[in-house]
């Protein structure tokens, strides 16, 4: 169980960590309303995930075992990907303290913004949700440990880059160039081991 609890972690932290539009919003809903207003908006992937993750993992109970060791394998360099792009903005002298963002919104129209964004559906298919599946498979409580790890640590993560950011900017900038670089780091060695498991028979 500890290891689908590290990986949970490990990709919810870097959800968290890593630029993208939910967070651009998130950031200009604090300079906006402040971060106690803000703070609710970080919950919206509880309520638009849930479909996303239905509908991958009904498709991805209907493939052959040898397709989902293909996605494995997808997911891995989706991963190495990902680390590069982590990386990159690690070395920015500037992250992302002005930015151009989307009008802050309500949480209702976060998680839809959130449903109608391609990222978690590629997420979820290429790198959750087979990780997802292989510990249902083993066992409820595997599958489980791996979701509520990956939403915790996302979730907590996204609360904790608010109140940084509002509370003191230079602070929050540093404290996320760590989270950046601890985040590319780690998937960097995930990516590799997911690449290990889909080449490798037996896992």
């Amino acid at each position: 169980m500890i290891g689908y609890l590290l990986q949970g972690i490990t990709l919810g932290i870097s959800a968290a960590a890593m630029p993208g539009p939910f967070q651009a919003f998130l950031l200009a809903q604090t300079l906006q309303h402040g971060w106690k207003r803000t703070l609710p908006a970080t919950l919206a992937p509880l309520f638009s995930d849930g479909p996303i993750i239905a509908l991958v993992l009904f498709i991805l109970t209907q493939t052959p075992e040898w397709l989902l060791r293909s996605i494995r394998i997808a997911g891995g360099i989706f991963i190495l990907y990902l680390a590069f792009g982590a990386y990159q903005t690690a070395r920015q002298p500037c992250i992302g303290e002005r930015s151009q963002s989307p009008r802050p919104r309500s949480l209702t129209k976060a998680a839809v913004m959130n449903l109608l964004n391609p990222n978690p559906y590629l997420f979820w298919g290429a790198v959750a949700g087979p990780i997802l599946l292989e510990g249902w498979r083993r066992s409820a409580g595997l599958g489980i440990s791996f979701i509520t790890s990956f939403y915790g640590a996302m979730v907590g993560g996204s609360a904790a880059l608010v109140i940084l950011f509002a509370t003191a900017s230079q602070i929050g900038s540093q404290t996320r160039r760590l989270l950046i670089w601890a985040s590319a780091l780690a998937l960097l060695v995930f990516g590799l081991y997911q690449l290990w498991t889909g080449i490798t028979p037996g896992h």
